[in-house]
């Protein structure tokens, strides 16, 4: 009777880790096409994605897809909607949508927290400072953790040059090669290296000096300089490229996207969709009569 209850049990696992639905590790079950609410709220509170070309937001759908099925998002203190999974994927998928297989292999998991955190984790601390967070050590290699008001803050302003969900998902970028080091080897061929360490070096004193408009945190170290001038070249690259086109030069190379010339502009972010405007859903129908006839 025992051995029966056993085999029973035994077949049932099996069944349920070649059937379960996918999405689990995300929290929630992943579709197998694209929503079409999902795409919607992307052109409304995107910008990045809003700017790409019919054929690069599919691949942006499937990298979200894609992410969403592979990591696990959970709040600690608060709550985890489709709309903060939605923008933690963005931030993702935006650094490496020109790398359509890429797997961010050193995470498992992101946490969202209700505040700024310190450097013990502590969102109640009256000195924290922190918006987002590569983990480190034991438990925490493997973890990401963002300050959920940050997140959103960081999509919220169009015209910005921050964005925390860029910013930590560049340092996993550059970690790819087993460390954070501002020198993304994976990808940056050695000959390259050493005129990308004196551009740091040049701009590092300019921003030290008040006299670059690149956020003074990316004079830190290196690792921060990669973060933070990443975050200005995919929030602004048009900008980013007249200021700075040096910078904007190897980032593209690195990056492999000539995002200034390859989207309509900086600042494009729709924040409602009009009745007659062409619908998201790519049917070629107004917006009217299509989508926003949907429950």
């Amino acid at each position: 009777m025992i051995i029966n209850i056993l085999v029973g049990l035994f077949i049932a696992l099996i069944l349920y880790l070649l059937f379960r639905p996918k999405g689990i590790k995300s929290g929630l079950q992943v579709p197998a096409l694209f929503p079409e609410k999902w795409r919607l709220y992307l052109l409304q509170e995107v910008n990045f994605y809003a700017s790409l070309s019919e054929e690069d937001k599919a691949v942006f759908e499937e990298g979200i897809l894609r992410f969403l099925e592979r990591v696990r998002i959970t709040g600690v203190k608060t709550t985890v909607d489709e709309e903060d999974r939605l923008l933690v994927a963005s931030s993702a998928v935006i650094p490496v949508i020109a790398f359509p297989e890429w797997e961010y292999s050193s995470l498992h998991e992101v946490l969202l927290y209700p505040d700024t955190f310190d450097e013990k984790y502590d969102f109640q601390d009256k000195d924290r400072t922190i918006s987002g967070m590569v983990g480190s050590g034991g438990v925490m290699h493997h973890v990401v953790l963002f300050s959920k008001p940050a997140l959103h803050q960081g999509f919220d302003n169009a015209s910005g040059k921050m964005n925390v969900g860029i910013h930590e998902f560049v340092h996993l970028f550059d970690k790819q090669d087993g460390e954070i080091d501002g020198i993304p080897h994976v990808i940056m061929k050695n000959q390259a290296v050493l005129p990308w360490l004196h551009l740091i070096s040049e701009n590092t004193k300019e921003m030290m000096a008040g006299e670059s408009d690149i956020n003074v945190y990316g004079a830190t170290n290196k690792q921060e300089f990669l973060a933070v001038a990443s975050e200005y070249f995919f929030q602004r690259p048009q900008l980013f490229k007249e200021k700075h086109p040096d910078l904007y030069a190897v980032l593209s190379s690195v990056f492999q996207n000539d995002l200034a010339a390859s989207q309509s502009g900086d600042n494009t972010l729709k924040r409602s969709i009009g009745r007659n405007d062409p619908c998201p859903c790519r049917s070629g129908e107004k917006f009217k009569d299509c989508c926003m006839t949907d429950d």
